[in-house]
């Protein structure tokens, strides 16, 4: 990390001195190393082993060690030169941050570098049938087995499950306990007998998410991060991380690893969206941008000048702008040390809020034309995409009511909703289909 001192103005920049110096040093760097005939595989390999890629990480485990604030100007300069940013999926984004915060030192040599480079996709295993905005309540179930536990049972709306190659796994190790402290936390191979993949299909037509089914799989105590059955303590980073990057829209443009497909493409023609995936690319336009698709909407139906659409589109462009500075204050908050806070929850309903307001400015915009999907649609159809995928992140992460409550508990003040069953050994517990003996 560049020692800063006190914040100093650069006078030809305009902005904080260190941040220039970033500027001035990523950009040096990006003008030897940056070649776009390289492959994916090559330049992830080339950009992570720099640090530049994931600059907010430590410089022990492939970072810079900066601030997210400073870590902007990065995002920038790969941008201006055109540059193939770092990879951007579950593992990067929520796994890693994780892992640099609870796991032990070689569990970070096993898994940091592989994420660092983009060889290895991973999946989030939360989420089951009758345990969503309860996670707490889950029912899979580790048991253990000398130097290893085997784990049956069924997560479900599991993103990326099929490129995967691990998993971020939560399972009950302990009935006897309450419900939020006998859960743990493993790392577990997906690619093993005993785990089963099945696609979920969506309205929009795409199949992103995925039932993952459990019987007799394998995972290694040495594979456990953090204590047993002190997991929840373990996916409240996770969570805190996935509330943030949806709210800041750092959602994964592209899946790395061997699965995904694109290793060995020209980094090049992936940094220009060549072949990518229409429903990736349309959603990251609306959460990173939705102003910019609205525009080139209304450029597409001549409604530019229209004064009712240009003010929607400068609202879109002020939530989002909001949006993401509340997602970037959420991680610098848990980055500094501080406990997950509500910032993420904040930033998260107002991503669910912001898009459902995507989807009905693009609509009006499209009018009849909206009835339209494919390449007989205006724009290919990314509007309609957006809408046909707004539900979604009204349910992702956490529903919005689960944000509300949190907001209102944390923030506001409000009373904590009864909770009856939290000091109650989950065994007597009627969750679901969960039998009476555990």
């Amino acid at each position: 990390m560049i020692d800063g001192g006190p914040t100093v103005t650069d006078e030809t920049t305009e902005e904080p001195r260190e941040a220039a110096q970033v500027r001035a040093e990523v950009r040096g760097w990006l003008t030897e190393a940056w070649d776009p005939d390289l492959t994916v595989r090559a330049w992830w390999r080339v950009l992570g082993e720099s640090g530049w890629g994931f600059p907010t990480w430590p410089r022990d485990w492939h970072g810079r060690g900066l601030a997210p604030e400073v870590a902007g100007v990065v995002r920038d300069e790969l941008r201006r030169a055109g540059a193939l940013g770092p990879p951007a999926g579950l593992g990067q984004g929520l796994a890693a941050p994780t892992l640099i915060a609870h796991a032990t030192e070689e569990q970070k040599r096993w898994w940091l570098p592989p994420l660092a480079t983009g060889t290895e996709a991973w999946c989030q295993l939360f989420s089951e049938p009758g345990s969503g905005s309860d996670l707490a309540s889950l029912q899979t179930r580790a048991v253990r087995d000398g130097d290893e536990w085997i784990v049956n049972g069924q997560k479900v709306w599991t993103s990326g499950a099929r490129q995967a190659v691990r998993g971020m796994l939560l399972a009950r190790t302990d009935v006897d306990a309450p419900k939020h402290r006998g859960i743990t936390y493993f790392i577990i191979d997906v690619d093993q007998p005993g785990v089963e993949i099945r696609p979920l299909k969506q309205m929009n037509g795409a199949a992103s998410f995925n039932e993952v089914f459990f019987t007799d799989a394998r995972v290694p105590h040495a594979n456990m991060v953090g204590e047993a059955s002190n997991g929840w303590a373990v996916a409240l980073t996770t969570l805190a991380y996935e509330r943030a990057g949806i709210g800041g829209g750092m959602m994964g443009a592209a899946t790395p690893g061997e699965k995904a497909g694109f290793l060995d493409r020209r980094a090049g023609e992936v940094a220009a969206g060549v072949g990518g995936e229409a429903e990736m690319g349309s959603m990251m336009a609306a959460f990173t941008g939705g102003s910019r698709l609205l525009r080139s909407a209304a450029e597409a139906m001549g409604a530019t000048a229209d004064p009712v659409v240009r003010q929607g589109i400068a609202r879109i462009h002020a939530l989002n702008e909001a949006t993401r500075l509340t997602g970037d204050r959420a991680v610098a908050a848990i980055r500094s040390g501080g406990r997950p806070g509500p910032e993420g929850s904040t930033g998260k309903l107002a991503a669910a809020v912001n898009l459902h307001a995507t989807r009905d400015v693009g609509m009006s915009i499209l009018g009849a034309h909206g009835m339209l999907v494919g390449d007989d649609a205006p724009l290919g159809g990314e509007v309609q995409n957006v809408a046909l995928s707004a539900h979604a992140i009204s349910i992702a992460g956490g529903t919005n009511e689960v944000q509300r409550n949190i907001i209102g508990e944390r923030v506001l003040g409000l009373p904590k909703e009864p909770q009856v069953d939290r000091e109650v050994p989950f065994r007597e517990l009627r969750v679901g289909t969960q039998r009476r003996d555990g």
